[in-house]
């Protein structure tokens, strides 16, 4: 059995198409795998340390959402990259083709719905990307990760499946955290990340949090990403902050195990991110959430807007975070146990800890 796998640009894209394949392979070992990307994505770098075929289309980058000049160059652009994708077909002869969004999708399941090949599309999003929108008229089966997102599809073709899960976030246990971070039970323990990169909004405002961490009972650890820790440590000092020499808070880059240090968080501050969320509450790990406000037709606002809705998350927009407002927000949340138990249980009604069993079953149907 023979499956094309594409999904590129961010983490968000890539690491969902990896939880798939582990999947798929679970259920047919005798599954083998192509990874179509681009050459200049994390996916040309992920995907081959993760020992999977991986091969490249020349693509310049995705459409802007209004009409520019380098719309035109990259749709042209686009229209050569289906010769090379349809080549990419014929020489591997997949069973299926799946896509897990980025614009990489659009030539390689493209090419193979036309060549009456099986496809399926997965949306991580609220709001669905504009190459999945184009896709969604001609692919066979579509799953969404959130509620929200089935009203952008065609209905007869869409199944709500929630994100893609990796087994490791839901194997990790709170004692393995709590030894590894040299954390205690006895006090609440804040995870704060902006994702890989890191956000500056966030960061700032955790200077603030920060220097009051050393009069209070609250442990934190925060990943400021890799590009943002010289920077923030240097604030924390201006600050007159030693972190240092505080056993309840740790600053750190990068984090290359999160899923050990979600099992053991009893609130998460982030962005919003689909994958992100998935695993929050898959875990039921109560947030405060900051949408990236810069993400495509603001997805990420409403990605948050679902755990809000339910009393899974606080939102605080980035136009109004600082200091004071994430302060005000902790302390409301930490001295209140009770609130803190309800948010929990409302993020767990929320999580789909099988969705890639689920979605890999949709996949395998259509063989």
């Amino acid at each position: 059995m023979k499956l094309i796998v594409s999904g590129g640009g961010t983490g968000g894209h890539i690491y969902p198409a990896l939880t798939l394949i582990d999947a798929i392979k679970s259920k047919r070992a005798d599954a083998e795998f192509l990874y179509v990307g681009t050459e200049k994505g994390l996916e040309a770098d992920i995907v081959p340390k993760a020992g999977i075929n991986f091969t490249a289309l020349n693509l310049e980058g995705g459409f802007e959402r209004h009409f520019t000049l380098e719309n035109i160059s990259r749709a042209a652009n686009a229209i050569m990259s289906i010769k090379r994708a349809s080549d990419i077909v014929k020489d591997f002869k997949p069973n299926v083709v799946v896509g897990t969004g980025g614009y990489v999708c659009g030539p390689i399941l493209l090419a193979a719905s036309l060549m009456k090949v099986p496809t399926l599309i997965q949306e991580q999003n609220a709001v669905a990307g504009i190459t999945n929108k184009i896709l969604s008229k001609f692919v066979d089966k579509i799953a969404v990760g959130t509620r929200d997102a089935l009203k952008n599809f065609p209905a007869d073709k869409t199944t709500y499946t929630g994100n893609p899960i990796r087994k490791a976030v839901l194997a990790a246990k709170k004692s393995d955290g709590l030894k590894q971070f040299n954390f205690t039970d006895d006090k609440p323990i804040v995870l704060i990340s902006g994702g890989s990169r890191g956000a500056r909004s966030i960061n700032d405002a955790m200077v603030g949090v920060l220097k009051s961490a050393a009069k209070n009972s609250v442990q934190f650890l925060h990943v400021t990403g890799k590009s943002e820790f010289d920077s923030v440590g240097r604030k924390l000092r201006d600050a007159g902050l030693n972190v240092d020499a505080l056993d309840n808070v740790k600053v750190v880059p990068y984090l290359y195990d999160m899923p050990t240090a979600m099992a053991m968080a009893d609130l998460a501050i982030f962005r919003a991110g689909a994958t992100g969320l998935a695993e929050l509450t898959a875990k039921g790990i109560p947030a405060i959430l900051i949408p990236y406000p810069f993400a495509a037709e603001n997805h990420q606002e409403f990605n948050a807007r679902a755990l809000v809705e339910v009393g899974a998350a606080r939102m605080i927009l980035n136009k109004d975070l600082t200091a004071e407002t994430l302060s005000t927000t902790l302390d409301e949340l930490l001295s209140s146990p009770g609130e803190l138990k309800r948010m929990a249980q409302a993020s767990l009604s929320l999580g789909k800890p099988n969705a890639a069993d689920e979605i890999a079953d949709l996949i395998l149907s259509l063989t």
